[in-house]
């Protein structure tokens, strides 16, 4: 598995933070049918090991440039590999796209953040909006290009993005095919923070550790409830939140974090 995705264990006070790095920066970190297996096997390890947290997706800095040559720009995941849509069929790709690394980002049980640094095209933006949250630094491009290949977005990009940036804007992207910079995507809610290049990460793991620090089983039952906002009328969701917010009573995080609160006392929750 490493190679094309990396795999870095960071250890936090009441976790870990796993740091995935799409590992392909001689092509922009584009997606190919190993990086998408690989991711996919990834999602499968996250799910088994209780003592990870939180999960962040990132790409791999370019290498140094050749002398006397360019470096290659930065970039998160500049979209699919092209070359791997050559002669492909549409019964090729229901095959390929009907198990696809985007549902299992999506589907993770645990949080989520998309660390993003330069390129995030087409497929790439599809992973960052799989994620549950995005920080980009001030440098990054969002686009959905595919409408120059004759394509839309295949990896949920038309759907995703209209939750998160609305129908019109959705519509502009995915027609016009154009990039666009980190403050406007930071404007429309594409992303929920800017960075500076320099304190992208630090900024990208002060927020995952915030986010371990919490009873696990109650942050799963948080992503589950506004799950529930995507897939649901309002007041079924409504329903669901409520239903989701009794059981959680019965739970011993409940008594522990209404017990630390009272007392004034950090909690050490059951479910770390």
């Amino acid at each position: 598995m490493d190679g094309v995705v990396l795999r870095e264990d960071v250890e936090v006070d009441g976790g870990i933070i796993l740091k995935v790095t799409i590992n392909r920066p001689e092509k922009l970190n584009a997606l190919n049918a190993e990086v998408v297996s690989n991711l996919k096997e990834v999602c499968t390890m996250i799910e088994q090991r209780s003592e990870v947290r939180c999960v962040v997706f990132t790409g791999a800095q370019p290498p140094p440039a050749e002398e006397g040559k360019r470096s290659k720009p930065n970039a998160f995941v500049a979209g699919a590999d092209i070359s791997e849509f050559v002669g492909k069929k549409s019964q090729d790709i229901r095959e390929s796209f009907a198990d696809n690394a985007w549902e299992a980002i999506w589907n993770l049980s645990k949080p989520t953040i998309a660390m993003i640094d330069g390129f995030a095209l087409g497929g790439g933006l599809e992973v960052a909006c799989s994620c549950d949250i995005r920080i980009a630094s001030e440098r990054s491009k969002f686009a959905t290009p595919e409408i120059n290949l004759g394509l839309i977005p295949g990896g949920g990009g038309t759907q995703r993005l209209v939750h998160l940036i609305g129908y019109g804007k959705t519509m502009e992207m995915v027609m016009t095919g154009e990039m666009i910079g980190a403050e406007e995507a930071h404007q429309i809610g594409l992303i929920n923070h800017i960075s500076s290049i320099e304190e992208l990460e630090a900024k990208t793991m002060s927020i995952a550790q915030k986010i371990v620090s919490k009873s696990s089983s109650t942050m799963e039952i948080a992503k589950k409830a506004v799950r529930a906002a995507l897939d649901n009328p309002l007041t079924v969701g409504v329903g669901i939140e409520a239903e989701e917010f009794a059981l959680l009573f019965d739970t011993e995080d409940k008594e522990i974090g209404v017990s630390s609160f009272l007392s004034r006392e950090k909690p050490e929750w059951k479910h770390r």
